[in-house]
């Protein structure tokens, strides 16, 4: 934001623009206030050695096409000849002329150089070049009635002033204004603001724009004012030069006016050639899906059913509401009669309109951090003072418009502010009178309660809202630097929670097993969910760095195999990677899912490795799951793969990728793969594992070989044979799996080695047959068949 001295000088003098202390002073003042002045600009000092010069002819050489020659006086009586590349003055006319020896702002000296053997006796200059505007379409041109030799600031009007370039934070709308910044400023200073001149009677008769305002969710105020003996002309060379000054191009009075009225107080507003106006009326309403509108800066923009539009009484659009007004209702140089707008437009929709267009204005920069919806009646008064000036004939009518809607927010709202914890949050102890001097020098108007001060939080500063946004005022105000610095004592140090602790369990588990951690992109191609055998819905990125990377992903898998496919194309085979990462399925709120998710990725495994990995994940955290080979999950392979799922919650897959899956990456090998939602895992309370005393007595193994249908799990066997051997299982591993003709079609054979250990003596061989029978028993039950 930029901010010039001479205009808060306007609100109360705060120093002079050539003392330079005082200035420093004050940019010192604007940081501690919060409002970090990023660089200190002198502006209006004008170059030494630019003079104003009178054109005497213009010629052309027939050698060089693209210069011109053109003779001048320099007001001295002599006749100075100049080479010039622009073309848009001619004889009489009053330029800026650089002398000899002048040494300009980009670091040039002015020197006498020939073109044809012909030599140039200075430099004719643009605005650029001066640093004036920004328009380097040509020579500037000055006032043809000035006299020759003058500096060109003399000529022009300027006056040396000094500008602020802040850094405003998005909680400050109020600073988006010279207003709002003076008023910190002089609260800081201990001075009082004088607001500028306004005219708050309308002698005009009655005549207004009827508004009618249908998106009350997204317009909660909008006014109309009539003005008419209105005469578009070049505005005062005072407001041409602030506007300047503050880095925006005087354009007509009209438009000039709407443009000051804004940095000055903050409130947008819009004039709109009244009889470009069918109907003279207004209504506020959403546009349709593939609406257009031509806007100001002549561009024919495809609107979307989310934009708020500002129309005629014909329903033809004639504004983006809030961002940019039509270019079929603008101003131009036959405009006599003006409707005035100034209105109040919800931030958020504000703010997507101007993203969704890529039309981000000096309007929806203060719109989208929120306006105030109460200064609508001085930025009126002040734009009819201002407008005055240069049209004398100017007329205000009584009976505009002012339609609200229920969404406006309200004007009184109060918190109470504690002084005990006014002190507990600074560390300090501030007299209650002085609290309340602070406040009321920013607006913060206060009054004795029981509990403390009752502040009225002023209706421009939506950012405040509690006790503490009070509190935080009280300290910019108070001086972050008079506040002293201490260090909370607190009775808990830091530690790791213990989710951060488990998780870092997960980690060091994975890495010694021998997995490396991969960080992939997040963000992917949308064909690759689908190569991952994903087909689910997915959120879409509206603006992404890469088209190819428009799309979130709601697994980690895509990404993983992505690394293997790279890996194997640099010849490393056997390559096992982990990550601990986001996914994000679509969500019917507004704001997407986000879960934390553990993916592991074995290449050249199998399935009973990916279930390896999970059983030393399970032992770290203490959790566990059932497997469900019913349905594998999508991308996995349909007889080597099954869902982990804890109760009817499903929390991932493990097994192995389907072939069709790999082809697609181009990877060749066989991967087993685990993905498991691990912030569910976190979430869990963990089983704490007892100690076991070591078994003096020797251990028996047995050795059982069953046949089972491929249809049912093998983790269903598994659990029969542990209910089987009951308290003496010391370890069950499956340690064959076989298939052949001479099995049948649809079966399979699994031998397991069950050890056992009774600690309080040593099995004898009826002990083992009797847990063999049982183990077998219930083998049977479930459908296998002991070989």
């Amino acid at each position: 934001m930029k901010i010039l001295l001479s205009w808060l000088n306007d609100f109360a003098h705060f120093a002079d623009v050539d003392d330079a202390e005082a200035v420093a002073a004050i940019a010192s003042d604007l940081t501690s206030l919060g409002l970090a002045v990023e660089e200190v600009v002198p502006t209006g000092r004008g170059v030494d050695g630019v003079v104003s010069a009178r054109v005497l002819r213009v010629e052309t050489h027939p050698d060089a096409a693209k210069v011109r020659r053109v003779w001048v006086d320099a007001g001295d009586g002599e006749e100075r000849h100049v080479w010039c590349g622009a073309s848009n003055m001619g004889a009489g006319d009053l330029v800026p002329l650089a002398t000899l020896g002048t040494a300009m702002p980009d670091g040039r000296t002015i020197e006498r150089r020939g073109i044809l053997g012909i030599d140039s006796e200075g430099m004719l200059c643009s605005g650029v070049e001066l640093g004036v505007n920004d328009d380097d379409g040509g020579i500037l041109l000055l006032d043809r009635s000035a006299d020759a030799g003058l500096p060109y600031t003399e000529v022009l009007g300027t006056r040396p002033d000094v500008l602020f370039d802040l850094d405003v934070t998005r909680n400050r709308p109020d600073c988006w204004s010279h207003l709002g910044v003076a008023r910190d400023l002089a609260a800081r200073r201990g001075f009082d603001i004088a607001m500028p001149t306004m005219v708050s009677e309308r002698l005009g008769a009655p005549r207004s724009v009827p508004v009618e305002i249908i998106a009350g969710d997204r317009c909660a105020r909008f006014t109309t004012t009539v003005l008419s003996g209105v005469r578009v002309t070049e505005s005062p060379a005072w407001i041409r030069q602030r506007l300047s000054a503050a880095g925006m191009r005087p354009i007509n009075n009209v438009v000039d006016v709407s443009n000051l009225v804004m940095l000055e107080l903050g409130q947008p507003n819009h004039a709109y050639d009244l009889e470009q106006l069918a109907g003279e009326s207004i209504r506020v309403r959403l546009a349709s899906d593939g609406e257009r509108l031509t806007t100001l800066d002549g561009v024919e923009r495809t609107l979307d059913a989310a934009d708020l539009l500002i129309c005629d009484g014909e329903d033809r659009p004639i504004g983006l509401g809030g961002v940019m007004g039509g270019l079929d209702s603008e101003i131009s140089e036959s405009t006599t009669v003006v409707a005035l707008e100034t209105a109040w437009f919800t931030p958020r929709g504000v703010m997507e309109t101007a993203a969704r267009h890529g039309l981000r204005s000096e309007a929806s920069a203060r719109y989208e951090r929120g306006v105030d919806p109460y200064v609508i009646a001085a930025a009126v008064g002040r734009f009819i003072a201002l407008l005055s000036e240069s049209c004398p004939d100017l007329v205000a009518h009584a009976g505009g418009a002012d339609e609200r809607s229920a969404s406006l927010p309200e004007q009184t709202r109060t918190a109470v502010l504690r002084g005990s914890v006014l002190d507990r949050v600074l560390g300090t102890s501030l007299d209650p009178d002085r609290v309340t001097g602070m406040l009321a020098a920013i607006g913060f108007d206060s009054v004795p309660v029981e509990a403390g001060l009752e502040v009225s939080l002023p209706s421009w500063r939506p950012d405040c809202a509690a006790e503490i946004d009070v509190v935080e005022e009280v300290a910019r105000l108070h001086g972050y630097e008079n506040i002293g610095r201490t260090v909370p004592r607190a009775d808990v140090f830091g530690h790791l929670s213990p989710a951060q602790r488990r998780r870092r369990r997960v980690r060091e588990v994975l890495v010694g097993l021998g997995v490396s951690e991969a960080m992939p992109n997040p963000f992917l191609a949308p064909d690759e969910l689908e190569r991952a055998g994903l087909s689910g819905p997915h959120l879409s990125i509206t603006n992404p760095l890469a088209v190819e990377e428009s799309a979130l992903r709601t697994s980690l898998r895509p990404g993983l195999l992505k690394a293997l496919s790279y890996n194997e194309s640099h010849r490393r085979e056997g390559v096992a990677l982990f990550e601990i990462g986001h996914t994000y399925p679509p969500s019917e709120e507004e704001l997407p899912d986000e879960q934390e998710v553990l993916a592991v990725v074995l290449a050249g495994c199998e399935a009973p490795a990916a279930v390896a990995v999970w059983d030393e994940v399970c032992a770290a955290l203490g959790v566990g799951a059932q497997l469900d080979q019913s349905s594998p999950g999508e991308g996995m392979h349909p007889t080597r793969s099954a869902t982990l799922r804890a109760g009817r919650d499903l929390l991932g897959v493990v097994g192995e990728v389907h072939p069709a899956v790999l082809a697609a990456f181009e990877v060749s090998e066989r991967v087993a793969v685990l993905e498991v939602r691990l912030d569910v895992l976190l979430a869990r309370s963990e089983k704490v594992v007892g100690a076991t005393a070591v078994a003096r007595t020797p251990s028996s193994d047995l050795d059982l070989a069953f046949l089972l249908d491929d249809e049912v799990p093998a983790e269903r066997l598994t659990k029969a044979l542990r209910q089987g051997a009951g308290s003496r299982l010391v370890s069950l591993d499956l340690f064959d799996v076989f298939r052949g003709d001479s099995l049948g079609d649809g079966r399979r054979s699994l031998a397991y080695r069950l050890r056992l250990q009774d600690p309080t003596g040593s099995l004898t061989d009826g002990d083992i047959a009797t847990i063999r029978q049982a183990c077998v028993d219930g083998a049977e039950r479930i459908g296998a068949t002991l070989r």
